[in-house]
């Protein structure tokens, strides 16, 4: 699987490391992605997404049913 959250759709960016000398060269600004199982009691089963960790924290103060909700709206299967 890509190094992209499934809630928010954060996925790698691209910029420029810069050296003390100030010369420039291409990087990769990667999500802090994380690999997290959650009980799903509504379906009395567990599911495993892979989250940035601001999508954790929108899971945490919106509830896991709502956020379920709008990913089956947006077409992904869990």
């Amino acid at each position: 699987m890509a190094r992209v959250c499934q809630v928010t759709g954060r996925k790698p960016v691209v910029g420029h490391k810069v050296s003390f000398s100030n010369k420039k060269s291409k990087r990769r600004f990667l999500p802090n992605l994380q690999t997290k199982r959650f009980f799903f009691a509504e379906e009395d089963r567990w599911i495993t997404l892979k989250l940035s960790t601001d999508a954790i924290r929108t899971i945490n103060k919106n509830g896991l049913i709502s956020v379920v909700k709008e990913l089956r709206e947006k077409g992904v299967t869990i």
